[in-house]
């Protein structure tokens, strides 16, 4: 199977300006790829790193060094170096993210939030708002809401108006950060089916799932990462000889 995300010698390091310089090995040395069809798990403990992998495949966060090259337009193209106009045009047509949080422009409707990426990429609006309502009837969200923003809505229906949005669009490359976490089993699996309807149309899944059934329904592999390892500010040799 093709290749879509390849990453290769990913590192990353937090400094904590604030805390005296101390500085956080998230991950070093990381290399990953990953296949259409396929969805890899990103594994371990709270803290390994698992997110900040993530959000680095989306360019959120620039790696300290390495390569995450992914198929854009039937051509490599490294995040990493990539100029601003490249990640916001992969983001838009190759890159889907599902975040743990619905984050949008208040007072629009929840429908209008949903239909919003088709409709950026082209797809007629009476086509997307139609991918929508069926997106919606599936997560279980009643038609009484789609009209309204869904800035009070429970946590739950939040996270399936998230999810619908994150579907609304067939990306090549699918991030799913925790996307099950705060639903029911009902609306668990129609996640489930969602992603494995992905994989079976060629998209490439990179995701944190916590709740062991929806990993086992849907990952194909486990990616290990490890736990950050937290190092303080290295001494200037003045500071060292006035130590000594």
């Amino acid at each position: 199977m093709t290749i879509l995300v390849s990453v290769s010698g990913l590192s990353k390091t937090f400094t904590l300006h604030t805390q005296g310089g101390t500085e956080i090995d998230v991950f070093d040395s990381i290399s990953l790829d990953v296949r259409a069809g396929e969805c890899v798990c990103l594994h371990g403990p709270s803290g390994a790193g698992k997110s900040t992998l993530l959000r680095s495949l989306y360019a959120n966060y620039k790696p300290d060094a390495g390569r995450i090259a992914v198929q854009h337009d039937g051509e490599s193209i490294d995040l990493v170096s990539a100029e601003p106009w490249e990640v916001v045009d992969m983001r838009r047509r190759t890159i889907g993210y599902v975040s743990q949080f619905l984050r949008v422009i208040p007072r629009v409707s929840t429908l209008d939030i949903v239909a919003e990426p088709a409709i950026v990429n082209g797809v007629p609006s009476e086509a997307a708002y139609a991918t929508g309502r069926t997106l919606l009837s599936r997560l279980r969200i009643p038609e009484r809401l789609w009209s309204l923003a869904p800035a009070t809505f429970s946590g739950g229906e939040q996270q399936r108006v998230n999810i619908a949005r994150g579907f609304m669009v067939r990306y090549p490359v699918l991030l799913l950060d925790e996307p099950t976490a705060s639903l029911d089993a009902a609306n668990r699996q129609t996640v489930v089916e969602l992603i494995n309807e992905a994989k079976s149309r060629g998209a490439a899944i990179v995701g944190i799932f916590h709740d062991e059934e929806v990993r086992e329904a849907v990952a194909d592999r486990l990616f290990e990462v490890g736990q950050s390892l937290v190092r303080k500010p290295r001494r200037s040799t003045a500071a060292r000889e006035a130590a000594a």
